[in-house]
């Protein structure tokens, strides 16, 4: 086994279903043609590239995720909450928020 289907198999594991419905969103709301829902580790940071397993996004990303999770959780996330950035850490921040917000 490789060390990206390993990585892809310990991913898969830690998603919650949360998690793994909230990864498909954002595969879908922005156009990650080269990753897979499963392939996103519930920890790993969504943006900036300075970090191991980044996905890279930037601040038009989360407009769009901020969007996509009003329109499928009614949750919504407020630019001038000072508690955004670190809603916005990883998959697993995100998720966490949404579920106190419900």
């Amino acid at each position: 086994m490789t060390q990206m289907e390993t990585a892809e198999n310990t991913t898969m594991s830690q998603q919650t279903e949360q998690e793994a419905k909230l990864a498909a969103i954002l595969v879908d709301a922005l156009e990650l043609e080269d990753l897979e829902p499963g392939e996103i580790g519930p920890d790993w940071p969504l943006f900036g590239f300075d970090a191991d397993n980044s996905l890279g996004l930037d601040s038009i990303d989360a407009l769009e995720i901020a969007l996509a999770i009003d329109q499928n959780f009614g949750v919504k996330l407020k630019a001038e909450d000072e508690n955004t950035k670190a809603v916005f850490a990883s998959l697993r921040t995100l998720s966490d928020y949404i579920s106190a917000q419900r």
